[in-house]
């Protein structure tokens, strides 16, 4: 049985749920971080030092960092799924998007999200919040123009690349209080993944 360590609400275990789901891969899931603590544990630290979450145990495998999770999943388990072809330009194009989420979408959509769901509304700053709205409708954007014609996000295959900006995508498309730019592809892929039974279970939840 593979376990896999961090809290419900945390975006980056929320694509490894996925993930397994697509995959009809049973887990465990063991709650930890935020208020939940164990991840500054030193058992904790000993599976993964840098005390964040999610970290997945295969028996005596032990992985951290959500994006080679997916990866080593998608070998592992579903090496006939599609989720991550082996064909070296599909592969790439998917990888692509799997570095991008990470070095560019997370920590730009991080700020607003923060503001606009774990600040008290009292103690939210007005401008900055504008201005990262603004940041983050220009990455969304770019997401939109290259769905131009596309069902998924490349080689017209649901993907691991669907799976990551799909779980980032619920975060944007959640958000309360804000009025975003219309993004007419990015609306349709969206609806589309919504309905998969993975993205239900374990995405389309109340952001907290």
């Amino acid at each position: 049985m593979i376990t896999i360590w961090g809290r419900a609400n945390s975006v980056n275990v929320q694509k490894i749920l996925w993930c397994c789901d697509e995959l009809v891969l049973p887990f465990e899931r063991v709650d930890a971080g935020m208020q939940f603590g164990r991840n500054e544990d030193p058992d904790y630290l000993a599976m993964n030092p840098t005390g964040l979450v999610p970290t997945l145990v295969d028996g005596d495998f032990v992985l951290w960092e959500s994006n080679a999770i997916l990866r080593y999943l998608a070998m592992q388990y579903g090496p006939s799924s599609l989720l991550y072809p082996s064909a070296p330009k599909v592969r790439a194009s998917i990888e692509r998007w799997l570095d991008w989420s990470l070095s560019k979408l997370a920590p730009t959509e991080r700020p607003l999200f923060v503001a606009l769901v774990r600040t008290p509304e009292a103690r939210r700053d007005a401008a900055a919040i504008a201005a990262d709205l603004e940041r983050v409708g220009r990455e969304w954007a770019l997401v939109d123009r290259h769905l131009t014609g596309r069902f998924f996000l490349e080689n017209e295959r649901f993907s691991l690349a669907d799976i990551v900006i799909g779980a980032f995508a619920r975060r944007w498309f959640g958000l309360e209080g804000i009025e975003r730019p219309a993004l007419p592809n990015l609306e349709r892929w969206y609806a589309r993944l919504a309905t998969r039974e993975g993205f239900r279970k374990y995405v389309g939840l109340p952001l907290t």
